[in-house]
């Protein structure tokens, strides 16, 4: 199916909150990730912040900075956030202070992303591309659920160094990392577009572009702003952030956020998983495994979601299946199988259905909680694996081992 742009008049949105794609052009951008200066500090003359790129204790002190009282800082914060404003602009900072309005347009920006494009898959998914202010591109997925769920999923990186072999994001390699705005503004945008069409935006998944513990730093703020009660207020547990297994990153994140986390797991054997992940060379399993049954040794009522991508005739034997029920042993987890969608140089086939049933049955037989996600997007090259754009660079595919030479 080609590639059709959603028509603005499919949003569902109004005539006024259409202005996210016609407030006026912002000047070219400086963007920061944190603001610390001494609280005598005043914006010097052309200088200006990038707002959703601080968490609240910055804007506050931000705006104290600039002279003015904390309460408005609230209200800014919730012009950005909260009470269905979700502000892409200047002019729509209603209900602020005229002299603190004033201010606040003279001296930040409040948009980081750009819509470069929307494509509607068959299914209802909509894949969001957005164009940075530097010139690459991001895709961020909207998933609507019959069930009342609507998942936003965002991007992390431009690309992605990690080279999962089965993943189409890995054959750009890493372009940039996204600052925490351009983290942000994807759960923003997913709000203000498509509220009035799917209901309630109700979770966030860092499944997207990019390799998220990669980026710790701006994934921990981002996400805090995300579940924070007074802007946009998502559920801790509805954010879910997901990695290839970056051992010491993911000791940081389980300790310092709230939010739920997915390991990217995809093999049983450290033979496999060091051919189709590379990390896995660095942080094998046992090391992976090891530390995560350490660490939730400490965190009460969490589980982690592992995820599984089934590949024919490369992980998804009945032997993976009896030496996963192993290697979870003593993790409280939940697994949610994956059944791989193909994209363009790509090696490896779905196993099909009734295979990863049978998979499944197994891990249930010996208690485990285990889902099977069904593919998304994917005739709009939306669904798990298939997000972005390589180009003419790619990183190289590595040698397949000789006894899975004939399942390719």
């Amino acid at each position: 199916m080609a590639a059709q742009a959603l028509p603005l008049l499919r949003w569902g949105r109004t005539a006024s909150s259409l202005r996210a794609l016609s407030c006026p052009a912002a000047a070219p951008r400086i963007l920061f990730s944190s603001l610390r200066r001494p609280a005598a500090a005043r914006c010097e003359a052309g200088s200006k912040v990038m707002l959703k790129g601080m968490d609240y204790p910055e804007l506050e002190n931000w705006v104290q900075e600039q002279g003015f009282r904390p309460g408005q800082a609230m209200m800014l914060w919730k012009c950005l956030y909260g009470n269905n404003v979700w502000a892409y602009c200047h002019d729509e900072l209603a209900g602020l202070n005229k002299d603190f309005k004033k201010m606040i347009s003279e001296h930040s920006y409040l948009k980081a992303l750009t819509v470069k494009d929307i494509l509607t898959a068959s299914d209802g998914t909509r894949k969001i591309l957005f164009s940075l202010e530097d010139g690459p591109v991001i895709e961020t997925v909207i998933i609507p659920c019959d069930r009342g769920r609507t998942t936003v999923c965002v991007s992390s990186q431009v690309g992605c160094a990690m080279n999962c072999q089965f993943c189409f994001t890995g054959r750009m390699g890493l372009r940039k990392h996204l600052s925490t705005a351009e983290i942000v503004e994807q759960a923003v945008f997913a709000r203000r577009l498509f509220s009035d069409e799917f209901g309630s935006i109700t979770n966030v998944v860092f499944m997207g572009m990019g390799e998220p513990l990669h980026n710790i730093d701006n994934v921990l703020k981002a996400s805090a702003i995300m579940v924070d009660e007074q802007g946009l207020h998502f559920s801790p547990r509805k954010v879910t952030v997901s990695t290839s297994g970056l051992v010491p990153q993911l000791k940081r994140f389980l300790h310092e956020s709230k939010c739920a986390l997915a390991v990217s797991l995809n093999a049983t054997t450290d033979e496999v998983r060091n051919w189709i992940m590379p990390i896995n060379r660095k942080y094998n399993l046992d090391l992976l495994l090891g530390t995560l049954r350490e660490e939730l040794r400490f965190k009460k009522n969490y589980k982690v979601l592992f995820e599984y991508v089934m590949l024919s005739g490369v992980n998804d034997s009945m032997d993976d299946a009896k030496r996963l029920i192993e290697l979870v042993q003593g993790i409280p987890c939940k697994i949610n199988l994956i059944s791989f969608n193909p994209h363009s140089g790509s090696q490896f086939k779905p196993t099909p259905d009734e295979k990863i049933i049978e998979f499944r049955n197994v891990l249930i037989q010996a208690g485990l909680v285990v889902f099977v996600r069904l593919s998304r997007g994917d005739d709009q090259m939306a669904a798990c694996g298939q997000l972005g754009e390589p180009g003419d660079y790619q990183l190289p595919l590595l040698r397949v081992p000789e006894k899975f030479q004939v399942a390719l």
